[in-house]
C-alpha cells in the first residue's frame, strides 16, 4: 500500500472488503443475467448439497447459492462469515456503533464518492493518526507500465480479486485474455461493467464461479492486506486456482509483516467503518505463501511499485502446467 507508484514508496492498496448494505445493494443483481439468487444472510455460511462450482463462461449461479438482500449485513471481503446477526469486528480492539453498522467500510460515501469522481483525496487511517493515501486516480485511469508487467504474466483465465474500477480488466480483454473482477464495493464493480468488464459485487470469501479452474488470480494495489490475515486469504486464493495456477501480488517495498485496523477517510470529515488490513513486503509474503501451498517464482519491480509471482504446488513437489479453463462471463449486471 502507499500512495504514487513512481514514487519508490509502498504501492497503494485497491480497497476490497465488504460490510454491510445501507441501501438497496448491488450484490443483490450482479450474479449473473437473467438470474435472481434466493436471499439468505451472507453471515451465514451455507454448503447445500446440491451446490455445485460454475466453470468461467457459466452464466448461471450455482445451486443453493445466495447473494445479500438488500440492507443486509455482509462478510467482510477477507473475512470470513459471521454468524448470523453479528456484526464482524475485530475481536478485542473495536466495538461496532449502530451508524458503524449502517455504513460499511467500501460503501461508505468517502470511497463511493471518489469512484464515481475518480478523484481523491482518499486515505487509510488508523487510530493513532498514521495514514495511508490511496492512489484513486492512477485506479480509474487506464493501466500504465507497471500494470503491464502483471498482464504480461498473467496465464489461463484471470480473476482479479478487489478490482476496484477495473482498469486490469479492462485491458485484458484486448489481449483476448478472459478475465473477472470481484470486489465488495457496487460503485466499484458498476464502473468495471460500465467500461466494458466483467465483474461480480462478490467478497472472495463467498462461492465464486470456476472455483479450482482459474489459471491467474490477481491481488495487486496492496489486496493482499484484505481482511486482515495473508496466510488465510492465500489459503482460500489457493482453492481458487487450479493445480499449477499461480497468484501475481503487490507487495509493501520495505520488510514489512503487520496487521492494522484502519478506516477510508477522505482527509475532509468523511470517515467509514473499521476494518482490519495487512501490509506485507516480500519476505513476509515468501513465509506466508508456504505456509498456504504457495511457491515463490518471480519478483520484479516498476515504476517504484514491487511485485512477486506465486506458484500453487501440486503434494509439494513439481509445478505442474496451467491449464486454460473456459472463458469468465463477459458481462455482468449491477443493477
Amino acid at each position: 500500500m502507499g500512495s504514487s507508484g513512481g514514487s519508490g514508496r509502498e504501492p497503494a492498496a485497491r480497497p476490497g472488503p465488504p460490510g454491510a448494505a445501507s441501501g438497496k445493494s448491488d450484490a443483490a443483481h450482479a450474479a449473473h443475467d437473467g438470474h435472481r439468487a434466493p436471499s439468505r444472510k451472507p453471515s451465514q455460511k451455507t454448503t447445500p448439497s446440491d451446490e455445485h462450482t460454475a466453470p468461467p463462461g457459466e452464466n448461471t449461479a450455482p445451486p443453493g447459492e445466495n447473494t445479500a438482500p438488500p440492507g443486509e449485513n455482509t462478510a467482510a471481503h477477507g473475512t470470513p462469515a459471521a454468524p448470523s446477526g453479528e456484526h464482524t469486528q475485530p475481536r478485542g480492539k473495536h466495538t461496532a456503533l449502530p451508524s458503524e453498522q449502517a455504513t460499511p467500510p467500501w460503501r461508505a460515501d468517502p470511497y463511493t464518492r471518489a469512484l464515481r469522481t475518480g478523484r481523491g483525496p482518499l486515505f487509510l487511517r488508523r487510530a493513532d493518526g498514521w495514514t495511508l493515501p490511496l492512489d484513486v486516480e492512477r485506479w480509474c485511469a487506464e493501466a500504465d507500465a507497471a500494470d503491464r508487467t502483471v498482464l504480461s504474466r498473467c496465464q489461463g483465465a484471470v480473476l482479479d480479486i478487489g478490482c476496484g474500477p477495473g482498469r486490469l480488466v479492462t485491458a485484458l480483454a484486448p489481449l483476448g485474455r478472459p478475465c473477472l473482477g470481484i470486489d465488495v464495493s457496487p460503485a466499484a464493480v458498476a464502473r468495471t461493467v460500465g467500461g466494458g468488464g466483467a465483474a461480480l459485487c462478490r467478497s472472495v470469501f463467498e462461492p465464486l464461479p470456476g472455483e479450482g479452474r482459474w489459471g491467474t488470480a490477481l491481488l495487486i494495489d496492496g489486496n493482499i492486506g484484505i481482511g486482515g490475515d495473508p496466510r488465510a486469504l492465500l489459503a482460500r486464493v489457493g482453492r481458487l486456482v487450479a493445480p499449477g495456477g499461480q497468484l501475481l501480488a503487490e507487495v509493501v517495498a520495505a520488510d514489512v509483516d503487520e496487521r492494522v485496523l484502519v478506516r477510508v477517510d477522505d482527509g475532509r470529515g468523511g470517515v467509514g467503518t473499521a476494518f482490519p488490513w495487512a501490509r506485507v513486503g516480500a519476505p513476509a509474503l515468501r513465509r506466508h505463501a508456504r505456509a498456504a501451498g504457495w511457491t515463490a517464482v518471480e519478483r520484479w519491480t516498476a515504476l517504484g511499485r514491487h511485485f512477486m509471482a506465486l506458484r500453487r504446488v501440486r503434494n509439494g513437489d513439481g509445478v505442474p502446467p496451467v491449464p486454460t479453463p473456459p472463458a469468465p462471463p463477459t458481462t455482468a449486471r449491477t443493477g
